[in-house]
C-alpha cells in the first residue's frame, strides 16, 4: 500500500474518531459566519488541525514500520529466537498486556545474540510465547531483528506442518520441529516463496527438491533405532534439569497477568507447585 493511501484511510479514520472539528465549522459557515459563533470556527480550526498532525503522525509510522519489514525480508536471514524470560509490564494497549521477553537468537550466519523485546501479547500471539520459540528476521550485518509472528506460529508447533511426497506417496508430519521447519522456511525464502495454508512445490523444482531432502532427514531421524546395549560401568542418562520452583511460579504469575489463565486455575496451579516441594 503506498503511503498517499495510506494516509487516507488513517485521516479518514482519525476525522471520523475528531469529528466535532469539522462539525463545528461547517455550522459556523452556514451560520453564515455569525459573529456569536467565532468561537467554533477557531475550535473547529484547533480539532482539525490536531485530527490533520495526528494522521500525518501515524502515517509516518506506518510507513517506516513497513520500510522497515520489507528491507529486512530482502536483506535478512531467518533465525531461531528462543524465549528464555517472560516479564509483565503492567501496561495493556487495547486490552491487550505488553509483556517484556528475554530473547536468545541464532541462525546461519549472525553471530548469537541475548536481547528484550516489549511485545502485545494477544490471543494468537501468547501460545507461540509461552512454547518460547519465535522466528526472527535479523540483518547480520547490523543484528537488527523483527519478530516474524506469522513464520513463529509454524516453528512453535501452533500450525500444523505436514508434507506430501508424492513420488513416495507418504506424506510426513514435522509439527513442533523447529530446527527442519526453519530450515524449509529458509529455502521458501530464498526462492522468494510466501507461506500461507497450504505450497505447491511442483512449479519451482529446485525449491521442491531442497524442502523434499529435508523433509526426508527429519524422518529418518524421527524413527526409531534399536540401541545397543549399554556396557555395565557405561554413564547413566542424565535428564536435564527440571525448571526450579521460583521459575514455575514466575511463569505462573504472568500467564495470570497476561490473562491465559483463570483465577481458579491460577490458585490451582500454585498449590500444586507448592505441594511438590
Amino acid at each position: 500500500m503506498s503511503t498517499f493511501w495510506r494516509y487516507l484511510r488513517i485521516q479518514a479514520f482519525v476525522l471520523l474518531c475528531g469529528i466535532v472539528g469539522p462539525i463545528f465549522l461547517t455550522v459556523y459557515f452556514v451560520s453564515g459566519s455569525d459573529p456569536m459563533m467565532q468561537w467554533m470556527l477557531w475550535v473547529g480550526l484547533l480539532i482539525t488541525v490536531v485530527d490533520i498532525v495526528i494522521a500525518v503522525v501515524i502515517t509516518a509510522i506506518g510507513s517506516r514500520s513497513a520500510a522497515r519489514t520489507q528491507r529486512l525480508e530482502q536483506v535478512g536471514v531467518l533465525a531461531l529466537a528462543q524465549v528464555v524470560g517472560i516479564h509483565e509490564t503492567g501496561t495493556r494497549v487495547n486490552e491487550q498486556p505488553l509483556v517484556k521477553l528475554d530473547l536468545q537468537i541464532s541462525g546461519p550466519g549472525i553471530a548469537p545474540f541475548a536481547t528484550q523485546d516489549r511485545v502485545l501479547a494477544s490471543v494468537s500471539r501468547l501460545p507461540m510465547i509461552t512454547n518460547r520459540t519465535l522466528v526472527a528476521l535479523v540483518d547480520p550485518s547490523t543484528s537488527e531483528y523483527q519478530i516474524d509472528w506469522a513464520r513463529s506460529g509454524l516453528v512453535s508447533g501452533l500450525m500444523p506442518a505436514t508434507f506430501t511426497l508424492a513420488e513416495e506417496n507418504k506424506t510426513y508430519d514435522l509439527t513442533g520441529q523447529p530446527g527442519p521447519l526453519l530450515e524449509i522456511l529458509q529455502i521458501l525464502k530464498a526462492h522468494g516463496i510466501g507461506v500461507d495454508s497450504m505450497v505447491d512445490l511442483r512449479a519451482n523444482p529446485a525449491a521442491r527438491e531442497q524442502v523434499q531432502a529435508v523433509v526426508r532427514r527429519a524422518a529418518a531421524q524421527q524413527t526409531p533405532t534399536p540401541a545397543p546395549a549399554a556396557p555395565a560401568s557405561s554413564a547413566p542418562f542424565l535428564a536435564p534439569p527440571a525448571p526450579s520452583t521460583a521459575q514455575r511460579l514466575q511463569e505462573l504469575e504472568t500467564l495470570r497477568a497476561t490473562g491465559a489463565v483463570s483465577e481458579d486455575e491460577y490458585t490451582a496451579k500454585r498449590q500444586q507447585i507448592i505441594a511438590d516441594l
